[in-house]
């Protein structure tokens, strides 16, 4: 298999069209613009492939919404702002249950913010974000070959439980340069009767959100609950990181993670041993994962490029089983390995543990 130097927005496009993604709408906007631009392109090479540069967002979201009904696999993108006026599409179709991927890189807010890399956006995406009782596969790469290779996972999920699935990264992924290799995607399985087509001679299809029937929107609830708990029983992903000596855990996700990881390197080379818990689905959580790890490593610090939300489910998942300490850089700001690993110095004692902790 070839290795290939890439762009992050470039491998999620290539990646979406080797997983067969052959409908894309989005609107611009900045970090997230060469997705669209590559797409605009590559589609044009695909037969039946079509690009559509919508008159905003709310026009995308709606007509990934019709590409899926209609059969095919369908993507679209944007950064934060443009990921909120979605909101209510994507509230939608899960109600419909129609598959589909959506991309949010990350900038600085809330409001307009700005265009440097975040992690802000973790409520918006891992609790709904839109209204009703629903929820979302969201995956969180760390790397330019997880890009790659979650983007082709995340048409599966989608397929596979008829569900949104959303790639959480953000613009420091985006624009940076890392070589990647494409592994061959799967075929794709997606029954025929989820799709539109025309009644024809048989029965008519009907994909529908709006259920005025109290108790039939009640079941309707409780049916997408059940397959939420499927997917937060089945498809769960973590990575551990130097933990099996560990005192001391960061649990950190994607682009955090990796300043994280070059935290523990140097924080290892002065004598602490700190490991990384990093969780890949950000929903479903890995819980379980975390809770094991809690019983036999009593100090964890969760290190976000926000003021700390992942942070909550942390707590859920440790239960009070050990001290949990927080360090957030919002709206922007990008820290470096050495200042993290200076954090963990201040607020870690080999001794004591963590300092500072709820």
């Amino acid at each position: 298999m070839n290795k290939v130097l890439m762009q992050g927005n470039k491998i999620i496009g290539e990646a979406a069209i080797r997983a067969g993604c052959r409908f894309y709408a989005g609107y611009p906007i900045t970090p997230q613009n060469e997705i669209p631009e590559y797409m605009s392109e590559r589609l044009r090479q695909e037969e039946g492939g079509v690009f559509v540069q919508s008159e905003s967002e709310v026009a995308a979201i709606h007509m990934v919404i019709g590409a899926s009904a209609a059969g095919a696999r369908a993507m679209t993108s944007s950064s934060s702002p443009g990921i909120s006026l979605k909101q209510e599409g994507i509230s939608s179709m899960a109600a419909c249950e129609l598959p589909a991927v959506i991309v949010n890189m990350m900038r600085g807010g809330p409001g307009l913010g700005n265009i440097s890399p975040s992690q802000g956006d973790y409520f918006q995406a891992t609790r709904g974000g839109g209204h009703g009782d629903y929820r979302i596969i969201v995956l969180g790469p760390d790397s330019a070959q997880e890009l790659a290779d979650l983007t082709m996972d995340a048409f599966d999920l989608a397929d596979q439980y008829r569900t949104p699935v959303m790639i959480l990264a953000d613009g420091m992924m985006g624009q940076m340069m890392e070589p990647v290799v494409f592994k061959t995607p799967k075929p794709r399985v997606y029954p025929e009767s989820f799709i539109m087509k025309g009644a024809g001679a048989g029965k008519s299809k009907i994909i529908r959100g709006l259920i005025l029937d109290p108790l039939d929107m009640e079941e309707h609830n409780w049916t997408l609950d059940r397959k939420y708990q499927v997917i937060a029983q089945k498809e769960t992903r973590h990575e551990l990181y130097n933990t099996d000596d560990a005192e001391l855990i960061l649990v950190a996700y994607g682009t955090g993670a990796r300043i994280a990881k070059g935290a523990i390197k140097r924080l290892r080379e002065s004598g602490l041993r700190v490991g990384l818990f990093r969780p890949i689905t950000l929903w479903p959580f890995p819980t379980n994962e975390l809770r094991d790890l809690a019983k036999k490593v009593e100090n964890f610090l969760v290190f976000e490029m926000s003021t700390g939300q992942m942070v909550e489910d942390v707590r859920l998942a440790i239960q009070g089983r050990a001290r949990i300490g927080f360090h957030g850089r919002p709206g922007g700001v990008v820290p470096t390995p050495v200042e993290l690993a200076n954090v963990v110095m201040r607020k870690y004692d080999s001794k004591a543990g963590i300092i500072d902790h709820f």
